[in-house]
């Protein structure tokens, strides 16, 4: 193990161990950051606005405020267009690495989303009204914003772990063909993929919210054909293949590794 020697204030030489000296460093570190300025944010709007403060190295690690802090330094940054919660588990990211609720394993080893003790809802396996997932999903389109891979990941894979209803679904797919480019595939494709696979029953656990759906975003719509023409073309080759008449690629089908169930609402 490497041997590393510092000096105390009287000039004494003391042995620390390299991971000593890491350990030494780490709180150093951390201390700088401590040390940095007091940044205050302002969110929501004038109506509703709330203060958030943090430290502004920490908030520098995202290229957003580093654009703000080099352009023109400030203690204090309006934000009137974020969701106060999403900006809470973002600043809860920045000093923990990690935001409520976390995934969890269970004794079977299956991952889940931790209970909130404060929810009285939070008992339910079903996310009812798409809470959830639109909890997750404000976190995923603000780290987007922010520049935050590290922190879209961790909301995108928890999204991931939540079973809604129909209503909850359409609510959570709402929101994110409103806040996302047509380009996301990462959250879309998935999206579209349930659609896809479901929609000839979950369409009728709420009829009128998918239709208002399909009519409010027909990018929503042509998703979720695509993929069911996908599927029928990709049948059709199998079969083919399966008689001898024709030799089809096969193509693979996106969608959740582990897709979510719908309960009837």
């Amino acid at each position: 193990m490497e041997i590393v020697e510092a000096q105390t204030g009287e000039g004494n030489g003391v042995t620390h161990t390299g991971e000593d000296s890491a350990l030494i460093a780490s709180r150093m570190a951390f201390l700088d950051y401590l040390k940095s300025p007091i940044i205050t944010l302002l969110i929501g709007p004038p109506e509703r606005e709330t203060a958030l403060t943090a430290h502004q190295l920490f908030l520098s690690r995202s290229p957003f405020f580093q654009n703000i802090f080099s352009a023109s330094p400030t203690p204090t940054v309006s934000l009137p267009d974020e969701d106060l919660d999403a900006m809470g588990c973002f600043l809860q990211f920045l000093y923990t690495g990690e935001y409520f609720p976390r995934i969890i394993k269970s004794r079977t080893g299956e991952e889940h989303l931790e209970k909130d003790p404060t929810d009285p809802n939070s008992s339910s396996e079903i996310d009812e009204d798409g809470a959830g997932l639109l909890k997750h999903a404000k976190v995923y389109t603000l780290a987007e914003k922010l520049g935050l891979a590290e922190l879209k990941h961790l909301a995108h894979a928890k999204i991931h772990r939540i079973n809604s209803t129909a209503k909850g679904e359409l609510a959570y797919a709402r929101f994110v063909y409103a806040n996302t480019p047509r380009e996301d595939t990462t959250i879309r494709a998935p999206i579209a993929s349930f659609w896809a696979h479901r929609s000839h029953i979950l369409r009728h656990e709420a009829e009128d919210e998918f239709r208002r759906m399909v009519l409010e975003f027909p990018q929503f719509a042509y998703d979720i054909l695509s993929m069911v023409l996908d599927q029928k073309e990709k049948g059709s080759k199998d079969k083919d293949k399966d008689d001898g008449t024709s030799g089809g690629l096969e193509r693979s089908k996106p969608g959740r590794k582990r897709p979510r169930l719908s309960t009837l609402s």
